[in-house]
């Protein structure tokens, strides 16, 4: 460690030369070189953009670390131990005392996480709703029953008080809600309607994503089932038999709630999602016909992943009335979707 390595609590900057026997992987040896960070930690600096060797940036975790070059790590200033408000536009789609209803917009994250505790939906929950949400999901997740990802737009719900967090906990947990996200894919799934049902576990290569189990007798990871139906499909792929098409617009329902479900699910059926950066193999997208250049950058231009959750229905778990939320296509996928229908 070199001369810049200051106190831990107040933010700092760590060097360090890398040795001939660092190792196979750069956040493993760090995480020995600096006990007090977890690899988990030195994996979400990474991924934060804090790490440089020879001041290009380290993009990812399971880079070999290279002898005798130099190694920057930037430590960000600690958060606050609990959420703070913060007067951010949310779009209410209903309310009452006991739940909320959002229309989460895209880049909006659930909940703080280390290294990003500001600019969430709990954040911004906290300056509308004041004190009165549920403490179930601790300090840094106060009302937060479920979850959807940071780029996905679309309907969630949160709780104000303990009774609601608990009875829509029981509803997720028996899967006794109506959950539709539409999708839109690279390329098409060979059925146009199917049930996807097996188990998703944790990738060894990547901890960030979630694969299916290949053992289909494994007890291994969660048991996941996707139901989708193919809405439209645009163009067709060159140089594939049969006039594949070149993406898709998917109906996909939920029948349970694994982190990642329908991209992890989609790019198993070798049709992720299209601004996938995760889960997409990041190749040019092709298609045939007069408009086709166009659409390709239209989907090479498309921020995030082609996601959104349009349908949220279930059961008041307080007042016992039906409820059901739909939720218009973001501006964004629908241009997508008018670039694609002209192939």
């Amino acid at each position: 460690m070199s001369d810049h390595d200051e106190d831990f609590e107040t933010g700092e900057v760590r060097e360090a030369i890398a040795p001939e026997d660092a190792g196979d992987r750069v956040d493993a040896w760090l995480g020995k070189l600096w006990p007090d960070l977890s690899r988990s930690r030195v994996q979400g600096l990474i991924g934060a953009g804090k790490l440089s060797v020879d001041g290009a940036p380290v993009t990812h975790a399971k880079d070999k670390p290279r002898a005798g070059a130099r190694y920057e790590l930037v430590l960000p200033p600690p958060e606050p131990a609990a959420p703070q408000p913060e007067a951010l536009p949310i779009n209410v789609v209903f309310e009452d005392e006991h739940l909320i209803i959002v229309d989460k917009a895209s880049g909006m994250a659930m909940h703080p996480a280390p290294g990003s505790m500001r600019g969430t939906l709990v954040n911004a929950l906290l300056a509308h709703c004041g004190d009165s949400l549920s403490g179930i999901g601790g300090v840094a997740r106060p009302g937060i029953v479920h979850r959807i990802d940071k780029d996905t737009t679309g309907l969630v719900v949160v709780a104000k008080h303990d009774a609601a967090h608990q009875g829509l906990a029981k509803l997720f947990a028996k899967h006794d809600l109506d959950r539709v996200y539409y999708a839109v894919t690279r390329g098409a799934p060979k059925e146009r309607a199917a049930t996807i049902e097996n188990r998703l576990i944790r990738s060894t290569e990547d901890r960030r994503k979630y694969v299916v189990v290949r053992d289909p007798k494994s007890e291994a990871g969660k048991h996941a089932i996707t139901q989708y139906w193919t809405i439209e499909s645009f163009g067709r792929q060159p140089d594939v038999s049969a006039g594949h098409p070149a993406a898709a617009l998917l109906e996909c329902r939920l029948h349970t709630g694994r982190t990642h479900q329908i991209r992890a699910h989609l790019a198993h059926l070798g049709c992720p999602l299209i601004g996938d950066q995760l889960y997409g193999k990041q190749r040019a997208f092709k298609a045939e016909g007069p408009h086709a250049a166009e659409a390709a950058e239209a989907v090479a231009a498309f921020p995030r992943q082609a996601l959104h959750a349009a349908v949220l229905g279930f059961v008041h778990p307080i007042t016992g009335e039906e409820l059901r939320f739909e939720s218009a296509l973001p501006a964004d996928m629908d241009a997508l979707l008018t670039a694609l229908r002209r192939l």
